[in-house]
């Protein structure tokens, strides 16, 4: 089940909300929890007990680390909580991929391939083991105690708003909200209007465009011409920011709904002026997670050389990007990006301040857009072929029309990705996520979210939907 479904948004929500709601406090984190296993299950049945499993097991260890008095115990109940958890997402993310490899060297010095049966991957795995992660770091560094109540913890894991596709939620940070929470009329309707932004964002903009760069992408690309490359990779740099950020609103949005308070996963990444600055607005709780429990661990910029200091920032970006998916494609997604930060250390970001705002927020757009052909393009032979093709300038015969609709919706997701680059734009944002409103505005909003809700429904019954990009991760 998705958000953006017709589903989800007039039956599965509806039926939460008013169950939630007319339910006591004491078990509204049961009424959340059921609601939230049937979410997940409702995708992925099979895996519903082999997350309950793996979540009820960690719990435990953590708890047995925590009250240890040995500190060699606490290491070693910490070390085997943290292998479980990172065990289970090696072997479901990347055991094909490992396995792939290795018979790809047989092959070379002309041995027997290995037989594999190919794992299918849980949905959300790889945000549900952050979560968990943070929860025996957090426990373990005495930042916070752990929950008392398995259930409890069972919720923050798979706490539906959010698990599928984040927000990243640091377990100190929401810790007190699971067994303490209280929401308001106000924050109601603040996370209603925030909601229907996301969806929005995801039905109106995201789908439209993917819908053509999908045609694009099943194009032969050895016959494609650069305008039509650019087109789909721009197309498709947009589309996923509107996408994840979509989601991001919508999972802040119920949130808020249930008295919960979710960290800002995105901040206009598109205007950054650096690639360095880009990930500090892109997918900020991921950025955040591999500062806190893997860019300070290994030594972050507190090391002796520079040297080292860039492969630090080097191997972090590179296990980012294996992280978003287990193909030689990611690793060079995630070195590209590493490359460019340890460039700006070097000399870059002074180049970059000097040629001004404008040349520096295109540099860097440009830079993404480059990078997200090894996102989008699946095989890293196709990737080559269509790097060439942009940068052919082949622009003589275009090979795939596009559409009114499509059209406009670039010209829209273009103007709403770099207005907040004026002054105009940051008050036009202000507006729209204005926490602070009387009771007349609360009424336009309400209509209005009520008009966009019609028409997101209307569109969604025409078209069906498609599933959020980051769903696969």
């Amino acid at each position: 089940m998705v958000f953006s479904s017709i589903v989800f948004i007039l039956f599965f929500f509806p039926l939460f909300l008013i169950t939630y709601y007319l339910s006591p406090r004491m078990i509204r984190n049961y009424v959340l929890l059921v609601f939230s296993l049937v979410f997940y299950a409702w995708g992925a049945p099979e895996f519903v007990f082999f997350l309950i499993g793996s979540v009820f097991s960690n719990f435990y260890i953590v708890k047995e680390m925590y009250y240890a008095k040995s500190r060699i115990n606490r290491k070693l109940l910490a070390g085997l909580s943290v292998a479980i958890n990172l065990g289970l997402l090696i072997y479901f993310k990347y055991a094909n991929f490992f396995v792939e490899n290795f018979n790809f060297i047989l092959n070379v010095m002309g041995a027997k391939e290995v037989y594999w049966t190919n794992i299918v991957l849980p949905i959300g795995i790889s945000f549900f083991t952050f979560q968990s992660l943070t929860y025996t770091v957090d426990v373990y560094r005495n930042v916070h105690p752990p929950l008392k109540n398995p259930f409890n913890f069972l919720l923050y894991i798979i706490m539906f708003p959010q698990m599928i596709a984040g927000p990243i939620v640091r377990f100190q940070t929401i810790a007190d909200q699971i067994t303490g929470r209280r929401e308001t009329n106000e924050d109601r309707l603040l996370g209603f209007y925030r909601f229907v932004i996301g969806l929005a964002k995801k039905v109106l903009i995201a789908d439209v465009l993917g819908f053509q760069v999908d045609k694009i992408m099943a194009l032969d690309y050895a016959g494609m011409d650069s305008a039509t490359a650019w087109i789909g990779i721009v197309g498709f740099t947009f589309q996923i920011y509107f996408d994840f950020s979509g989601y991001s609103d919508m999972a802040i949005g119920i949130g808020r709904m249930i008295g919960f308070k979710f960290p800002e996963n995105f901040n206009n990444p598109y205007i950054a002026r650096s690639v360095t600055e880009f990930w500090r607005r892109w997918h900020i709780t991921f950025s955040t997670f591999m500062r806190n429990y893997l860019y300070y661990p290994i030594g972050g910029s507190r090391v002796d050389t520079k040297r080292r200091l860039y492969f630090n920032l080097w191997f972090v970006f590179l296990v980012s990007g294996l992280w978003h998916g287990a193909s030689w494609n990611f690793v060079i997604y995630g070195a590209f990006h590493g490359t460019f930060l340890v460039m700006e250390r070097l000399f870059l970001i002074r180049v970059l301040d000097k040629i001004g705002k404008w040349p520096s927020i295109l540099f860097t757009f440009m830079v993404i857009v480059v990078a997200r052909v090894f996102f989008r393009v699946e095989g890293l032979d196709n990737a080559m072929i269509y790097l060439d093709r942009l940068f052919a300038f082949d622009f003589s015969n275009r090979t795939f029309p596009t559409d009114t609709y499509f059209n406009t919706m670039m010209i829209v997701a273009t103007v709403l990705s770099f207005i907040t680059a004026f002054k105009i734009g940051i008050k036009l944002e202000t507006i729209i996520y204005e926490t602070q409103l009387s009771a007349k505005k609360h009424l336009i909003y309400f209509c209005i979210s009520i008009c966009v809700l019609i028409l997101i429904i209307a569109s969604l019954s025409g078209s069906g939907f498609s599933p959020f990009i980051y769903f696969r991760f």
